[in-house]
């Protein structure tokens, strides 16, 4: 800015020394001496016009230089956040193919889950912040007064310097790229919706590529359905009882024998006992159960409790009725009897005669899978299942707008100028100032200027696998007393020692696993062997 107002200091000072000085002019000779005097005067105004040229000439191709360095800075931003979104995708596929159910599963054990962390590794990095650059610094010309009848000012023009106008032209760069998320919710803010939850509703019929932004859907399950089959059970076996058919007789009046020698038969009845019977209505398996208790899921992704449960085998004891002692007749003597009196003598003698006992049956119901349970999911906006099948697990795609920042810059809008005025000749006889040394410019050099960049790189992706973890199984209040003693010894605040597995123990649980890299998502043997239990 000094170097611009010193020509016109120059010129304003001159043109008001020769108004004043022209009242005086008198004779031609004095004219002649003002010309040569007023010609040096001239020869180094163009002089600093030469240079003011060359100044801006040289701010002009810094400037160029800044915005090349500018452009490079946003190409190298780019090229990274490109590097770093192809991990991000490579993670997200590999937790989707991650098996549903932990192997190599020991019944009473339980499992979660859990999200091991990614690591990562710190570098320093020296990057340019200012390139080296130069300026110029103006030595002005140096003068001596001499004493000469000259004209003071000859009819001549001046160059007026024009600045050059900038302006600020703001462009707009992107940053991040539009994104799509499965969340559990509509809401951006809500949890993202686990690989293995994506990869159910895929398996179960929903088509995640051809879904839109704002698609939701949830998951039923409809159990299995039973029927019962009814057989008959043999309570008691077919049998038979004797019914005694009694002797006929008719009346004689005669001497004779009344009653003959005979036999009696005696019936007597069958004997029953009661044996009992265990029947298998169903048999022993395995299967895997949701834990509870003290260790609760702590989010849609990571935490999930499977317990291996064994289900004993189902017996029905039936009981039921034998013959244990058929019936039967039993013979008895009848000695014979005389009389002279009205004999009675037998027409047909005593017999006996078998009633079949059909046996008899209980119905005994057994129950039979008809279907087995299914998973099924489809779209919120579907009703035509029950409300009540529903698990609560369900998927939206969410849509993350792109991101952008704006970038300033400075840019010529119009160059610097001269503009010619006329002068007119103005004559006086004055002590004439002429150069004695001229004005000359020299280049001082600006180092580069250097910053140094922390960058963070990723060594290993984040992912979830399955651990073993504490469940309502195989925990016991004293484990978790000691758990809260450790985690209280290592200045974490897991709430008072009292055997709980409350919200403060697990929120201790998961700074902890964060602040010693280990895995998050659940109580993990990992994290226990951590803190020396």
């Amino acid at each position: 800015m000094k170097q611009k107002s010193k020509p016109i200091y120059s010129l304003i000072s001159t043109l008001g020394l020769s108004i004043l000085l022209s009242a005086c002019a008198t004779t031609q000779h004095e004219k002649m001496d003002s010309v040569d005097e007023k010609l040096a005067q001239l020869n180094a105004q163009e002089q600093k016009l030469k240079q003011q040229k060359e100044s801006l000439s040289l701010q002009k191709r810094q400037l160029s230089e800044k915005e090349n360095e500018l452009k490079k800075q946003i190409d190298m931003a780019r090229q990274a956040q490109a590097k770093a979104a192809k991990p991000a995708r490579a993670n997200m596929q590999s937790d989707i193919n991650a098996p549903l159910l932990p192997g190599n599963a020991k019944a009473g054990e339980c499992y979660a889950r859990v999200f091991v962390p990614p690591a990562y590794k710190t570098t320093t990095e020296t990057v340019l912040k200012n390139a080296e650059s130069y300026k110029l610094d103006i030595i002005p010309a140096t003068y001596k007064m001499v004493d000469k009848r000259i004209m003071v000012s000859d009819a001549s023009q001046k160059l007026i310097t024009v600045p050059a106008k900038y302006k600020t032209v703001t462009e707009k760069v992107l940053v991040r790229d539009k994104e799509l998320v499965w969340r559990t919710s509509l809401d951006r803010n809500s949890a993202k919706a686990s690989p293995i939850l994506l990869d159910t509703a895929k398996k179960y019929g929903i088509n995640l590529d051809a879904a839109r932004p704002g698609d939701c859907f949830h998951e039923h399950y409809l159990p299995p359905r039973y029927e019962t089959v009814y057989t008959n059970e043999l309570v008691s076996e077919e049998s038979f009882r004797i019914d005694v058919v009694p002797p006929t007789y008719k009346t004689v009046t005669e001497k004779v024998l009344v009653k003959e020698a005979s036999t009696r038969l005696v019936n007597v009845p069958a004997t029953y006992k009661y044996s009992e019977e265990k029947i298998l209505v169903r048999e022993a398996y395995t299967d895997w159960k949701k834990g509870r208790g003290p260790i609760e899921r702590i989010d849609n992704s990571t935490g999930e409790i499977m317990c291996l449960v064994e289900i004993p085998a189902e017996y029905k004891i039936v009981r039921k009725k034998v013959v244990d002692k058929p019936a039967h007749t039993v013979v008895k003597n009848v000695p014979a009897e005389y009389k002279t009196v009205t004999v009675r003598k037998m027409i047909t003698p005593a017999s006996e005669r078998k009633v079949a006992i059909p046996a008899k049956y209980n119905k005994v119901g057994q129950k039979k899978l008809v279907e087995d349970g299914q998973i099924l999911w489809h779209d919120i906006h579907d009703k035509s299942l029950d409300s009540n099948t529903r698990t609560g697990n369900q998927i939206c795609l969410t849509e993350t707008p792109a991101k952008y920042r704006r970038v300033s810059k400075k840019v010529v809008v119009t160059p610097a100028k001269t503009v010619v005025q006329d002068v007119p000749a103005v004559y006086k006889t004055v002590k004439v100032k002429t150069l004695a040394t001229k004005a000359r410019e020299r280049k001082v050099v600006i180092p580069a200027e250097y910053q140094k960049i922390t960058r963070k790189t990723k060594i290993s992706d984040g992912h979830l696998e399955w651990r073993s973890v504490l469940c309502e199984t195989n925990t016991t209040s004293g484990l978790i007393s000691k758990l809260q003693s450790a985690l209280a010894a290592k200045h974490y605040r897991p709430g008072p020692v009292d055997g709980l597995y409350g919200a403060k123990t697990a929120s201790a649980v998961k700074q902890y696993q964060m602040d010693k890299g280990l895995a998050t998502g659940g109580l993990t043997m990992e994290t226990l062997k951590s803190l020396g239990l």
